[in-house]
């Protein structure tokens, strides 16, 4: 198995018949999935998504794929296809688009759908072309066909991409659920076809590859669901991922069958859902769902809330409802569903979520203690499976952590595939399909883009570095006023501590000898106020440090007169 080294250098020119394949994310992650295709000088993109931030990453919104590489290139974008209308996966278009509007976008009915609303907000009028299972489509030198797969969202589609240097298949999100609700099968008959032309490299969902077995069908949760609600007093509360169709259409139909109204909350939830409903995806019996502003004339134990914040995400409508800062107040007796499985990374603030909701009385239903969810992605007992009917000649497992991508890679060998034909990479590596051999060949950037507000990559690490200092042990703020020519102290110092814990009256210790080594610094002839300001914080810095332990940013503030 090879696998990208640190120290890799950029790619060198591809050789002529060559295919490249570069992700910008999705890699070593889950989520922000995007991965270029290069064949004669032109670009194929599938999926463009984003990250959701974690802890360390305070007042970011989104994490975009970095698109420097391609920047320069965009003319050379024949399309992008999205394989599904998940976040993570068509999340970030708005923000490739707003570079260049007119690139199309290939997808099914409801993935187009769910981009075109998002679109509107950042008002962009999208080029798009509908494609369904089983649909070929030549875009540019690219030869794709789109197969049927089973997610967690209807009208999710895998991709083949033929060029003259060999078939690539992509196979997005998948699992083989042989039950599932929409009656949509993942075309294993589809794959064996290919197979059967010749898959030259594979690159495979790998979120679940550590987990053994088969995925249990999405029908189970059905009798779940109805003894939760068979059992609640008061108000359900369902958290969800706002494009998770399968599951709201069985909180629906579970609500009917018990006599309850459901309200959406959210803005992403009622939109999607409405453009669910209207393109025939969700099935609404008349007179159950209604407005959230009628809910107070229904008694409690007719009401059930769907809502976003299954992750924990801050402002979501389950977190705030949590902190009491949502106009839904929880009170004894309700009852919350979080109807999702945990994403990596977000467990800390989910289990803040369900605290706070317990704390106010609310019986919560997650997956840790009633099967409320079941994943999206095939486990590895399906992935051994759809290897040996795809009998891939290269593997390059993607959308995982490493422990996902190493783990997928296992079960590849196992099946057949030879080590040396397993391409474990990450984000920005780029893998070259040569002669139906498949290797890496260099490395471009591939870091982190943020969002925050209005602002995109204008946050680097350094500003989330000063945040979470800031967070973790507040500032002191120093302020001086010296006299310009002879660098004498004629004002202050003045110090100030917020977030430190440290009361501003216990400076009076420190504040002499901030004098004492300006006073020398003066006598030596260092009078720039620059120079000034990093013999204060060294200062500062050291006594905080030696007296409380602690090291909160410092901020010097000199005014010469």
């Amino acid at each position: 198995m090879s696998h990208p080294h640190p120290e890799l250098a950029p790619p060198p020119p591809l050789p002529a018949g060559g295919l490249r394949v570069t992700p910008l994310g999705g890699l070593g992650e889950i989520g922000r999935n995007m991965t270029v295709f290069e064949y004669g000088g032109r670009l194929l993109i599938v999926d463009c998504g984003v990250l959701f931030p974690e802890e360390e990453q305070p007042g970011i919104d989104l994490i975009l794929p970095d698109f420097t590489s391609i920047r320069d290139r965009l003319d050379d974008i024949e399309g992008i296809v999205l394989t599904h209308g998940h976040e993570d996966h068509i999340g970030a278009v708005p923000y490739l688009l707003r570079e260049k509007p007119d690139i199309p976008l290939i997808g099914s009915k409801l993935t187009l759908a769910f981009i075109e609303a998002k679109l509107q907000e950042h008002r962009i009028r999208p080029y798009t072309l509908e494609v369904t299972e089983g649909h070929r489509e030549r875009i540019g030198p690219f030869d794709c066909e789109f197969i049927a797969v089973n997610h967690s969202i209807p009208d999710a589609l895998a991709v083949a991409i033929r060029t003259p240097a060999g078939m690539v298949v992509h196979t997005g999100d998948f699992k083989m659920d042989q039950l599932p609700l929409d009656g949509r099968l993942t075309d294993l008959h589809a794959f064996a076809r290919l197979s059967e032309e010749g898959i030259d490299l594979l690159l495979s969902d790998s979120t679940n590859a550590e987990v053994p077995g088969f995925v249990a069908p999405e029908r189970d949760i059905s009798n779940v669901l109805r003894t939760v609600f068979a059992n609640a007093r008061k108000r359900i509360i369902v958290a969800s991922f706002a494009s998770h169709i399968h599951r709201i259409q069985q909180i629906l139909d579970t609500a009917h069958e018990y006599g309850r109204r459901v309200a959406f909350v959210g803005r992403s939830m009622v939109r999607n859902m409405g453009i669910a409903r209207d393109l025939g995806y969700l099935k609404v019996p008349p007179g159950l769902v209604v407005d959230v502003k009628t809910l107070d004339d229904l008694p409690d134990h007719e009401v059930v809330l769907v809502c976003t914040g299954s992750q924990g995400e801050p402002m979501a409508a389950l977190s705030r409802m949590a902190n009491r800062d949502h106009q839904i107040r929880i009170v004894p007796g309700d009852t919350v569903i979080l109807a999702s499985s945990l994403i990596p990374g977000n467990e800390n603030a989910v289990y803040r979520v369900i605290n706070g909701l317990t704390r106010w009385g609310a019986h919560v239903v997650h997956k840790g203690n009633a099967k409320v969810h079941v994943s999206g992605h095939a486990s590895a007992g399906e992935l051994l499976y759809f290897y040996n009917i795809c009998r891939p000649k290269n593997l390059m497992p993607v959308h995982g952590e490493w422990r996902h991508l190493r783990a997928n890679a296992e079960l590849g060998a196992m099946t057949g595939v030879p080590h040396d034909r397993i391409v474990i990479a990450e984000d920005g590596v780029v893998v070259d399909l040569v002669e139906g051999k498949a290797k890496i060949s260099g490395k471009v950037q591939a870091g982190y883009v943020y969002v925050d507000g209005l602002s995109v990559g204008d946050v680097g690490e350094p500003a989330l570095k000063d945040r979470k200092i800031l967070g973790d042990e507040g500032i002191i703020s120093v302020f001086v006023v010296v006299d310009s020519s002879t660098g004498k102290i004629t004002g202050g110092p003045h110090i100030q501590a917020r977030g430190s814990g440290i009361d501003d009256s216990a400076f009076s210790a420190v504040a002499p000898k901030i004098a004492e080594v300006l006073e020398r610094s003066a006598q030596d002839g260092v009078v720039e106020p620059h120079q000034l300001q990093q013999l204060i914080r060294r200062t500062l810095g050291k006594w905080v440090s030696d007296t409380y332990r602690r090291r909160p940013m410092i901020l010097p503030v000199v005014v010469e007169v």
